[in-house]
């Protein structure tokens, strides 16, 4: 489905729409970095933390799969595998369809460490959204899934 249709004309259209797009990648960039601030391991870069991210939504992968949904190269997905499997985040288990390829699953010490860094995130964004009023937290609740949406197209 193409959502060209309701995406505004940034060139010839409303410069409202072109400030607001604007503002909207400035805050999402910001409120992004100062999120990476509240990591629980330091030791891990943040590709590292969204490779477990992805093992954690959506389950095994081939390290080919994890560089698609990544958007890096395979052999930079290999190279974070094995940085991973050295921690002990990830471990390599045969492919039950094809011999030639490995699965990576994320262990019990990742599932944690994940669980815990969550926790300290939305708890930091709780605490900020506490400085909003009604009015605010509800339009950030019913934005929520957009930006959802978004992150994941």
């Amino acid at each position: 489905m193409s959502y060209a249709k309701y995406m505004p004309d940034l060139s010839h259209g409303d410069p409202a729409d072109a400030a607001a797009v604007n503002a909207l990648r400035s805050a999402v960039m910001r409120l992004g970095r100062r999120l990476k601030h509240q990591r629980v391991d330091e030791s891990l870069s943040p590709t590292e933390m969204s490779v477990l991210g992805t093992l954690a939504r959506c389950g095994s992968a081939t390290p080919g799969e994890l560089a698609r949904k990544e958007h890096v190269q395979p052999p930079s997905m290999t190279r974070i595998v094995a940085l991973l499997e050295a921690k002990g985040l990830v471990r390599l288990e045969p492919h039950p369809d094809d011999r030639r390829q490995k699965v990576v699953s994320q262990t019990e010490t990742a599932e944690a460490m994940l669980e815990e860094s969550r926790r300290k995130r939305n708890a930091w964004l709780a605490s900020l959204a506490e400085g909003l009023d009604e009015d605010e937290w509800a339009k950030l609740r019913a934005a929520a899934p957009v930006l959802e949406k978004l992150a994941h197209l």
